[in-house]
């Protein structure tokens, strides 16, 4: 049953390149499949619901996942909604922009300089970016010190290694591809602008105590543990990765009492100046923000919103550039991608609401099989 799930996983991944965010286990398995001609989308359709027969709990969530992919690509009408809560566990739901014109008020009272909110808004998120000299032994520096503490806090598998890649070239600002063996490797694009305000966060999200640290876990206690090969197999499309999401999202602000203070103290060791008082109330004020993409999502998926009043939603609500809302509308109206954009902030929502602040309920995120049907 297992190696079965794991075929299903590898045979949509020879479709939609990316659906399989890593794949760890046994090589003869990847190699059956990569021989093999490819399986048409109806077969893989047939094939999930014969797993699904025989399968419960954690996997069977990801079969329902894995299945919807299936239909999708097998040229099946779902509704976007539909899709969103059969692939990742959570019904996708609009936040009333009544939240969204708060954020924006806390925000213009805040934000320094001159120009619209929106500018002053992306200049605090991406002005004064730290050139690559600074860069790279900054993040460093802060990766090992989210280590030492995420070790302290939640333990960490003996011979565990994160590794940062600096690379050009690529659409997004940083990716852990994870490696198997208790490794990660976290490519950092540096022709993405990134300031200190940034970097702390997004050494968080990847690495400690982050993706990586809910990969090597999960690998260390299921997979070497006790063969648990499903954990081999890390999926998009299922609702694994809207834990993962939540997981780093959620982990920086459980592991730190200040995100902006340790940002501060970390950076100013290399001379780097770091405004902790502004960077907190910013932080703060911001956070229904996120559900801007969300919003955007529904209003193309399900109001039939055209690209240009999506951008200008994104553009007007978010405030984020127009280039970033080009580049988010692109990730909206992927045939497969499209859905995946909730998992951010839903995935933050349910594991905070289930977390509740408890350290050690964080922990049982990053060390058991848990799907969103358990904890919302």
């Amino acid at each position: 049953m297992t190696e079965d799930y794991i075929r299903l996983g590898l045979r949509l991944g020879r479709h939609v390149d990316g659906l399989v965010d890593s794949y760890y286990g046994p090589p003869e398995l990847k190699q059956e499949v990569d021989a093999e001609p490819l399986r048409e989308p109806r077969l893989l359709v047939a094939d999930a619901g014969t797993l699904l027969d025989s399968t419960d709990g954690w996997l069977r969530h990801q079969v329902v996942g894995l299945e919807t992919v299936a239909r999708k690509l097998a040229g099946e009408e779902i509704p976007y909604a539909d899709e969103v809560e059969r692939c990742y566990g959570v019904r996708p739901r609009r936040v009333d922009e009544a939240a969204f014109a708060t954020a924006h008020r806390e925000l213009d009272d805040l934000l320094p300089g001159d120009g619209s909110l929106a500018e002053r808004y992306q200049v605090w998120r991406e002005g004064d970016p730290l050139p690559p000299e600074r860069l790279e032994p900054a993040l460093e520096a802060l990766a090992a010190e989210l280590r030492r503490r995420t070790a302290d806090t939640f333990g960490l598998p003996d011979g565990e290694v994160g590794e940062l890649d600096f690379v050009t070239g690529e659409p997004w600002a940083a990716y852990n591809y994870y490696l198997g063996d208790l490794r990660s490797r976290v490519a950092v694009n540096t022709d993405v602008d990134m300031n200190a305000g940034y970097i702390a966060h997004l050494m968080g999200h990847e690495l400690y105590p982050g993706h990586h640290t809910e990969h090597v876990w999960k690998e260390q206690i299921f997979v070497k543990g006790e063969g648990r090969l499903e954990e081999s197999i890390l999926m998009i499309g299922a609702p694994q990765s809207l834990i993962a999401e939540g997981i780093a999202e959620l982990g920086y602000e459980i592991l730190l009492d200040d995100l902006d203070d340790f940002s501060a103290e970390t950076l100013a060791l290399l001379g780097i100046e770091y405004d902790a008082e502004l960077g907190r109330a910013v932080r703060a004020a911001r956070q229904p923000l996120s559900a801007a993409f969300g919003n955007a999502a529904l209003l193309v998926h399900e109001d039939g919103a055209s690209a240009k009043e999506a951008r200008e939603y994104l553009m007007r609500w978010g405030l984020v550039s127009e280039k970033r809302a080009q580049h988010n509308l692109e990730f909206i109206n992927h045939p497969v991608w499209g859905s995946y954009v909730t998992t951010y902030a839903d995935g933050y929502r349910v594991c905070a609401d289930w977390v509740d602040g408890d350290p050690a309920r964080f922990r049982r995120l990053l060390t058991e099989q848990l799907s969103p049907a358990d904890l919302v």
